[in-house]
């Protein structure tokens, strides 16, 4: 059985990971807050055994041999190369840093330490990107030419906070919401974008000059285009990724989402079908594999060089918004 210790007593961790941990044999040993009050009622309310204010008291726990770090993003660097130094694994929330070089950083770390870097990019366990990824792979939609995604949502009050009013923490919907599109995307094409278009505003939620909706254009190296709409502003929308090749298009609805729900729709010169979806809980599906590769059997599903490829793409995506031009996406790898 793996512990666990959380660097950060956040939503998404009491929401989807706690329980995800201890559905795949995890247990989940201390959590970290720099408020001490916060952090002994998060371990009470969460049924966690131990809670401490510093990120060195907790991997310093020997109990402790995985951290999953779901702080603000400004944060992430330090706090990982703290856990890898320590020779924990390292589960991090999206975008694994603020800059390409430190992202680069912990990629690198890890490896040299010998431990497991994964990235916590959900979508790319959902049973229909799974589903939409093998279908191309198999041919039942020709050569891919394009792809659409619509990931508008609203984010709910809860976790408005410093994701529209913090911009030096990583807020605003690019790097909130398009890198996990950048990381589904190039999951299902099995392919790696290369260039960006895109335009941003703030429709009225995000604050300090933040954007709150972005829509553009990813150029992928086999020339797939692939269209985004993201927004943290819209009430009423539904999610959807689709992807129409040369014999065929691939329909998702409702499949952006952390929840196991949605649909497929295969279209082509014999009609439609729905795919079978074999729908589970999406942070089981990460777990399950990452403790895997603690075991030293395969790897994450979204890796630490996974993580540095979305962060890529958003970082090009807000260049590209900010300046009017296209803007090419490398990683350095």
């Amino acid at each position: 059985m793996t512990g666990w210790g959380l660097i950060g007593a956040s939503t998404i961790a009491r929401e989807w990971v706690i329980g995800a941990i201890r559905a795949t044999g995890g247990e989940v040993i201390s959590v970290m807050s720099t408020s001490a009050e916060r952090g002994a009622l998060y371990a009470t309310e969460n049924d966690i055994g131990k809670s401490v204010t510093s990120v060195e008291e907790l991997v310093g726990d020997p109990d402790v041999k995985a951290v999953y770090v779901s702080t603000t993003n400004e944060l992430h660097r330090e706090q990982t190369l703290a856990a890898i130094r320590a020779g924990k694994h390292v589960l991090c929330e999206k975008p694994l840093a603020m800059t390409l070089e430190d992202a680069r950083d912990m990629v690198v770390a890890a490896r040299e330490a010998g431990v497991v870097l994964a990235t916590n990019h959900h979508l790319r366990n959902a049973a229909a990107h799974r589903a939409m990824r093998d279908a191309i792979a198999e041919g039942r939609i020709g050569r891919p030419i394009a792809a659409r995604v619509f990931h508008a949502v609203y984010l709910p009050p809860h976790l408005q906070g410093w994701r529209l009013e913090r911009p030096e923490a990583g807020g605003g919907v690019i790097l909130d919401i398009t890198v996990h599109d950048a990381d589904t995307l190039r999951f299902v094409l099995n392919d790696d974008p290369a260039e960006a278009v895109a335009i941003s505003h703030s429709a009225g939620m995000g604050k300090a000059g933040l954007e709150d909706g972005v829509m553009g254009v990813l150029r992928f190296r086999s020339g797939v285009i692939a269209q985004f709409h993201d927004a943290f502003t819209t009430k009423f929308a539904e999610t959807g990724f689709e992807v129409h090749g040369t014999e065929g298009s691939l329909i998702g609805r409702n499949v952006m989402t952390q929840k196991p729900v949605g649909t497929v729709t295969l279209r082509n010169a014999e009609g439609e079908s729905l795919l079978p979806l074999d729908a589970g809980n999406l942070y089981e599906t990460a777990l399950t594999a990452f403790h895997a590769a603690v075991e030293g059997n395969g790897q994450p599903s979204a890796t630490g060089e996974d993580g540095v490829w979305s962060l890529a793409t958003g970082l090009a995506v807000v260049k590209a918004a900010a300046t009017g031009q296209a803007v090419a996406i490398e990683t350095g790898l």
